[in-house]
């Protein structure tokens, strides 16, 4: 590798508010991760949490945005996704009752992650998703609030 070179690969794209706009991250993120066996997944997370701070943050009003960045690694994808505040709710994993139409979605984060850190507070909050080859290995400093994360599989 060139001595100016890292081996983190960042990318970053900011949305406007829109509903469509979560489709094109969506795709976006499949693109920057196309030859990643993370590349699924993460597309559905973004999808996920785009759409939660379009619905529970200020970044679905006419003004609004959200932003994604994606950190890349060997063997490790982090994914942040960043709404513009204006909510005094914390995101955090519901247990919805069966007939509910929302309130899987932060469980099904957990469950794709090997990690999962909530920061921020009501002027804008980031969700951080690890997604590691190796998930004994964190990639994310500590200090932030780790939602629950799927538990490997025997």
């Amino acid at each position: 590798m060139h001595e100016y070179m890292s081996d983190w690969r960042i990318w970053e794209l900011t949305c406007p508010g829109l509903p469509e706009e979560v489709s094109r991250a969506r795709r976006w993120t499949r693109d920057v991760l196309r030859d990643s066996p993370h590349a699924d997944d993460a597309a559905l997370i973004v999808s996920e949490l785009g759409s939660n701070a379009l619905m529970h943050s200020a970044s679905g009003s006419p003004n609004g945005s959200f932003h994604v960045s994606l950190h890349r690694s060997r063997g490790t994808v982090l994914l942040a996704v960043t709404d513009t505040g204006g909510s005094a709710t914390k995101p955090h994993v519901e247990t919805p009752d069966e007939d509910d139409t929302h309130g899987r979605g932060l469980s099904l984060v957990t469950a794709l992650a090997s990690r999962v850190r909530v920061s921020g507070d009501d002027y804008g909050r980031t969700v951080t998703v690890e997604m590691a080859d190796e998930p004994d290995e964190p990639a994310l400093p500590s200090g932030c609030m780790a939602l629950p994360a799927r538990r490997p599989t025997p």
